[in-house]
Formats: C-alpha cells, sequence, structure tokens
C-alpha cells in the first residue's frame, strides 16, 4: 500500500475506521488521504437556505462547498489521529460511489477504508449501497467497517 483514502462521515464509526488507516498507514509509511463528500443535493439545499437569508451577501458556491467538504475531513483527522500520524485532507461535491470511485482514481489510491451500514444482501439489492459500489467499482482491496 502507498497511498491509502478514507472516506469520512459524521459517525463514530468514521473515526474508528481514520483510527485503523492512520495506524496502518503510519506503519508501513503510505500516504493517508481523508475524503469528505458532499452530496449535490446538500450542496444545494445548503445554497438555498443560504440565499434565502436577508441581507446575506456571501457567495456559496462550488468552491467554498468544496472548502467546507475538506475541513470537515481535516477536522476529523484532526480529532482522531491529531498530529500523531501525517494526513491530507480532501473535500468534493457528488454522490455516492461514483464521486469516491472517481477521486480515488484522480489521486492514485491503491487501497480505500470505508464505514457503512450493516445490512443484508436483500437491503443492499432494493436500497442501493454505497459502500457495496465502491466495493465492487474498485480496483484494490476495500476495507469496510460496518456500524
Amino acid at each position: 500500500m502507498e497511498r491509502a483514502l478514507v472516506v469520512v462521515e459524521g459517525t463514530e464509526a468514521t473515526k474508528a475506521i481514520v483510527r485503523q488507516a492512520a495506524e496502518i498507514t503510519d506503519g508501513i509509511g503510505a500516504e493517508l488521504i481523508l475524503l469528505h463528500v458532499t452530496s449535490e443535493d446538500e450542496f444545494a439545499d445548503r445554497a438555498d437556505a443560504l440565499a434565502r437569508i436577508p441581507d446575506f451577501d456571501v457567495d456559496y458556491g462550488v468552491e467554498r462547498a468544496i472548502d467546507g467538504a475538506q475541513q470537515f475531513a481535516d477536522d476529523i483527522g484532526r480529532e482522531v489521529v491529531g498530529d500523531a500520524v501525517e494526513f491530507k485532507a480532501v473535500g468534493r461535491i457528488g454522490d455516492g460511489a461514483d464521486a469516491i470511485l472517481a477521486e480515488a482514481d484522480r489521486l492514485d489510491a491503491d487501497h480505500v477504508f470505508i464505514s457503512g451500514p450493516k445490512r443484508s444482501p436483500a437491503g443492499k439489492a432494493l436500497f442501493g449501497d454505497t459502500t457495496q459500489q465502491v466495493i465492487l467499482g474498485f480496483e484494490g482491496p476495500v476495507t469496510v467497517l460496518t456500524a
């Protein structure tokens, strides 16, 4: 492993997988990248809500949303590993597995760490599952921590 990508969200499972990935990457000298993806719906909802605030003159565009996602990933990393392990935080806007897989490809990640809900195979088939799509779509090892 040379470059590990950890998908971070606002859950305790995310903190656990960041901790595990940091321990592994630090032990073998691999690069650790934390990725938070803001969905297109979240972006649109936030932009719409901010636009409705009277006298609010801040332009909430794509660049600001990406910065916010990156800051979120950085905050999780600082909370979990502090300065003990070096990492890079990345933020993106997109939806589900497609955004994660595109970023893994762009960053040339060779391992993905992701947390996901515990679902039965039937539940995954009926409701879709980002974690399963990443497992099937990534051309390398994927470590999954189920909540």
